[in-house]
């Protein structure tokens, strides 16, 4: 076998494998594309999604904390579950809980949780 044919055999052939089979292509107006754009980055979608729900007929419902928001609260609530992990660690070590320390931890849940109300 040449060094050519060794390849071509050796290559895996992939198939992609979708749900959907069938797609579907049409233009919009650039005033259009960008209401599509705006709706869409409003549900945090992308605009092919966005189309496709409506096509579908869901009811689109905007979220109630804008993306930005959900990524800053998102990072807090690591941040509190990485102290709690810590102060639980000591706690079931038989080690003495700094009670400022529960008390700082109270305060962020609260300033967390205010921002979500």
């Amino acid at each position: 076998m040449n060094e050519l044919q060794n390849l071509a055999s050796t290559k895996k052939t992939t198939q992609v494998h979708r749900q959907a089979s069938k797609q579907i292509n049409f233009r919009v107006s650039e005033p259009d594309y960008l209401k599509l754009a705006r709706s869409a980055q409003t549900l945090n979608l992308s605009v092919p999604a966005f189309v496709k729900k409506k096509a579908q007929g869901a009811r689109l419902v905007a979220p109630k904390i804008a993306a930005q928001d959900a990524q800053n609260i998102t990072h807090q609530l690591a941040k509190i579950g990485g102290n709690l992990n810590q102060l639980a660690h000591h706690a079931n070590q038989g080690s003495q809980i700094d009670p400022q320390a529960l008390k700082d931890l109270q305060n962020e849940v609260q300033r967390v949780w205010q921002q979500l109300t």
